[in-house]
């Protein structure tokens, strides 16, 4: 199992990852609206935009060059995505990811003290298991469903 960062030319894998295993997870949850927000955010266009432009930082988790997992982080302080092949689920991966992207923002950020994430419905459970709390309620946005959460960096 190796971790790197992604870089522009693993965008369309990083791409598809993501829309397997939210179509598998959270579409039965989303209204038609989130759906088709969702699938733009992740275009490989708009990836790419993101990174480029140093909003985002993406790092993935491969096993003999398969792409099974990905964390993106927008400006050091919020995950934006995070999402594991399901043959791979309860194996760490996903706390493992959020380490790395962790560290990675501590270093880039000396002073940070929070990470924050909107949670899908089919995630709190998981983001509660790596650290992070609820602090607000269930929210809809554009057709899409979050709980807002954050996590207290430790020092």
């Amino acid at each position: 199992m190796t971790f790197e960062d992604i870089k522009t030319g693993d965008v369309k894998e990083v791409s598809e990852l993501v829309w397997h295993v939210f179509n598998e997870f959270e579409a039965p949850e989303y209204r038609q609206e989130g759906i088709e927000e969702f699938k733009n955010f992740i275009s490989p266009k708009n990836i790419i935009t993101h990174l480029k432009t140093g909003q985002f930082f993406i790092i993935g988790c491969k096993i003999d060059d398969e792409l099974i997992g990905v964390i993106a982080v927008r400006d050091n302080s919020h995950v934006s995505l995070l999402f594991v092949k399901k043959e791979y689920h309860r194996r760490g991966i996903a706390r493992k990811l959020f380490n790395i992207a962790l560290k990675k923002s501590c270093s880039k950020d000396s002073t940070l003290q929070t990470i924050t994430v909107n949670s899908s419905p089919y995630a709190v459970k998981i983001y509660e298991r790596i650290g992070f709390e609820s602090i607000d309620s269930e929210q809809e946005v554009n057709g899409i469903r979050f709980t807002p959460m954050k996590f207290t960096v430790i020092k």
